[in-house]
Order: structure tokens, then C-alpha cells, then sequence
């Protein structure tokens, strides 16, 4: 009874906002969003940034990735690499609301939640998970999408460093094959439409390797979500 009480007190305490700190405001102050957050024209297949008016970047005409839509939020730079490195890594996952009402904000972000059979969170290795205590890409989905969230339809099955320390060659190289689809559940990705959820996308070879695993497993449409495009 206490241990309610008291979380019911702490959650109506005024905040301080983690970009301007500005006192009280939300833990991410509309001012920040509107000032830091205003969305770019971005490739619709790997949301790199890119004039107006162009729908795909020269890479993904190219080389189509195994992505029917690519959506970011934000670019991965101040402040928004400082915030999602406090998510990530300071033991911050009550940012998650503020994030996933940046998110949510974003242009087509809410069509393609809506149409999606299923919202899949990227899973971390066994290793990672245990390492940070939480998956935050599942918190993420589970803000996003809770009714549709499934954390248990596509699995990591290899271990890989993180990327942010690997060339590009090096980060394609590192997840091939790193996912597969749940043996047991293989019927529920067949001509589903699958959305993937992730915090953060560099050179995207994570997200294009879990594609590249629905796709196989039959997936009829998959677009990938994340708060920031580097």
C-alpha cells in the first residue's frame, strides 16, 4: 500500500526537462520537440535526410533494402543523442513516454502502426539484456503499439558487438543471419504486415538483417520504426 501511495506521489511531481531543464515541465518540454524536433524530408525506404520532394535516396534505388518504409523521428545529434544515451545507458526507461510521443509525432508513424498485423521490438542479445537490465526498443513498442507488441516472434540468435563500434563493411558483416523467426510461429509472419521497432539506426545492417529474416519467413510487408537516423 505504501509502496502505490508513494509512486502515485513521485509521478505527480513536477519534472525538469532533460534537454533545457527547464523547471517544472515534462521530462521532454514541448518547447524542445518544437524547437529540436521538427520533422525532414527523409528517404521512405532508409530515412537518411534528403531534398524535398525525393522519395528514395540514390542508395536504395540501387540497392533496395528489404524495407517497404523506413521512419525516423529525429536525426541522431544534439540533443537527441545525449537523451536516447540516458535511456540507453543511465538506467533512464521512464524517458520512454517522452520518446514515444516524439515518435508518435512523426509523420506517418500512426498509419503505419495502425496497419500492422504486428509491432516487433529488435531483441538484444542474452548478453546485452543482461548487461543493461531492459530491452529499450521493447519499452518503446510497448508505449507505441501495446496491443500489438510481440517480443517473442523474432529472436537473436547471435551475439554481435555493438555497431556504434564497428566500419560499415564490419556492421553488414556482423549481423548476417544474426535473426530468425520463431520455428514454432512461422505461420503468424506469413502475409503479415510486421513492423520493426528500434531506438537508434546507423548504417541500418540491423534492421535490413531482421527484414531480410521476416521476408524469408513470408512476410508480406515489413517497415521499421526508430526514434533516430544517424
Amino acid at each position: 500500500m505504501f509502496l502505490t501511495h508513494f509512486k502515485k506521489l513521485l509521478s505527480a511531481l513536477p519534472s525538469q526537462c532533460t534537454v533545457c531543464h527547464t523547471w517544472p515541465a515534462e521530462s521532454i518540454c514541448e518547447d524542445c520537440i518544437d524547437r529540436f524536433g521538427q520533422p525532414l524530408p527523409r528517404c521512405r525506404t532508409c530515412a537518411m535526410p534528403v531534398p524535398d520532394h525525393m522519395e528514395q535516396c540514390g542508395t536504395c534505388l540501387t540497392e533496395p533494402p528489404p524495407l517497404d518504409r523506413c521512419l525516423a523521428a529525429v536525426s541522431y545529434g544534439f540533443p537527441w543523442s545525449g537523451v536516447i544515451g540516458r535511456y540507453k545507458f543511465r538506467e533512464q526507461p521512464g524517458l520512454v513516454d517522452a520518446l514515444a510521443l516524439l515518435v508518435r509525432s512523426t509523420p506517418w508513424v500512426e498509419p503505419t502502426l495502425e496497419a500492422a498485423d504486428a509491432v516487433l521490438p529488435m531483441p538484444l542479445s542474452t548478453n546485452r539484456l543482461q548487461h543493461r537490465g531492459f530491452n529499450q526498443a521493447l519499452l518503446l513498442a510497448r508505449r507505441l503499439a501495446p496491443s500489438k507488441t510481440d517480443s517473442s516472434l523474432l529472436l537473436r540468435i547471435k551475439d554481435t558487438p555493438p555497431q556504434s563500434s564497428l566500419k560499415r563493411a564490419e556492421r553488414l558483416a556482423s549481423v548476417t543471419h544474426a535473426f530468425k523467426v520463431d520455428p514454432q510461429r512461422r505461420a503468424a509472419v506469413r502475409n503479415a504486415r510486421l513492423v520493426l521497432i528500434d531506438d537508434v539506426m546507423t548504417s541500418g545492417a540491423s534492421l535490413f538483417s531482421a527484414a531480410h529474416a521476416l521476408r524469408q519467413a513470408g512476410a508480406a510487408h515489413v517497415c521499421a520504426i526508430v526514434i533516430a537516423r544517424t
